[in-house]
């Protein structure tokens, strides 16, 4: 006997939609509100290819198993799904986890106070964490008390847990290095949230002895290899609009007017954040690279530069993304999972200059 037809997956009928893996997966999961077009070419797409979506009453009868794999993220949702990075990291996870036809649902990592973590009584066969925050560790204690596989992306849960992790200390000292050899001895960074209360503030020692975001760390940890006694500031999130409020606090004084004793550089953990920042000097008439260098983190395609190429260290988001999604299958089959680790590559742009006083 013949095998019948391939059952068609969501990666599918997010090609004949001609849209990310992720945004169909997100039609579907209902948790993030999606443009109405770009909805109803989803949902037309499946109708054609007979995709009906993740259904776990008919995988559970087949296979004891939802079907569906869920992903924790820190903060809103709806901020998670602005940045690039989240998004591609998506495209290459849902992309992996079709070759398993297994859909995702999207869920916070910071449940209200009087609330368990949704994962307790999700129906998922398998988890991915973004990070490893103490309020994810308080949903890996959860997964790991149902007995589900469990892979972390960029985040130390302990060496019984796979991982997914980025080489982030290493490449941005890389970075740092690059403006210090350059000449400018007065540099500041921009960081992403420290903790989960994700305060947009000047950097403390205080504060950096409570923060909790590996990621912000370790990002921090390797421009202080090379500027020690750098300043900066935390932004409430990987935004263009916070890099561009946090840069303000350390180029602008109380009155609006640029600072005598301002950095001569920026080293943000972002593109986004860089981004912001070059808006800010701009706006107090600070020229970029010329008056303020500005390198960011990530290696997107920062909107917002004119024709100015943004200096970056650029990461491998889509291959964090899939790796992730291959382990989840691995383990989903019996098998072992694995810690994958990436590096970074320094990328050159036009967003950097030897401090005025060297022309």
């Amino acid at each position: 006997m013949s095998p019948g037809p391939r059952r068609a997956t969501i990666a599918d009928v997010a090609r004949r939609a001609g849209v990310s893996t992720s945004t169909a997966s997100v039609v579907f999961s209902g948790k993030v509100n999606v443009a109405e077009a770009t909805r109803e070419k989803v949902l037309t797409a499946a109708a054609a290819l007979g995709y009906a979506g993740p259904d776990p009453r008919a995988a559970s009868l087949r296979t004891g198993r939802s079907g569906i794999v869920g992903v924790v993220l820190a903060g809103e949702l709806r901020h998670a799904f602005l940045d690039p990075v989240t998004t591609v990291m998506m495209d290459g996870l849902t992309d992996a986890l079709a070759s398993i036809s297994a859909g995702i649902l999207l869920l916070r990592d910071d449940p209200r106070d009087d609330e368990p973590p949704p994962i307790i009584d999700a129906p998922v066969d398998a988890v991915v964490l973004i990070g490893c925050s103490p309020r994810t560790r308080e949903v890996l204690d959860a997964v790991r008390q149902r007995g589900l596989p469990v892979v972390v992306i960029e985040g130390d849960a302990g060496d019984d847990v796979p991982q997914v992790s980025l080489d982030n200390r290493e490449a941005s000292a890389i970075i740092a290095r690059h403006v210090r050899r350059l000449g400018h001895s007065a540099a500041a960074t921009i960081t992403l949230p420290l903790d989960s209360a994700r305060e947009r503030a000047p950097l403390t020692a205080q504060r950096v002895v409570d923060a909790t975001v590996p990621v912000t760390l370790d990002r921090l940890a390797g421009f202080r290899q090379i500027f020690p006694d750098g300043t900066g500031a935390s932004a409430a999130a990987s935004l263009v609009d916070e890099g561009y409020l946090a840069a303000r606090m350390l180029l602008a004084d109380e009155r609006g007017a640029v600072r005598t004793d301002r950095p001569t550089a920026i080293v943000a953990q972002s593109d986004l954040l860089a981004v912001g920042a070059i808006r800010a000097a701009e706006d107090l008439g600070l020229r970029v690279p010329h008056d303020l260098t500005v390198v960011g983190f990530d290696g997107i395609a920062a909107d917002g530069l004119g024709s100015l190429k943004l200096t970056t260290m650029a990461q491998p988001a889509l291959a964090k993304g899939r790796a992730a999604g291959e382990q989840v299958a691995r383990m989903l089959e019996g098998q072992e999972g694995q810690s994958v680790h990436f590096t970074c590559q320094f990328r050159a742009g036009e967003t950097v200059a030897p401090p005025a006083e060297r022309l």
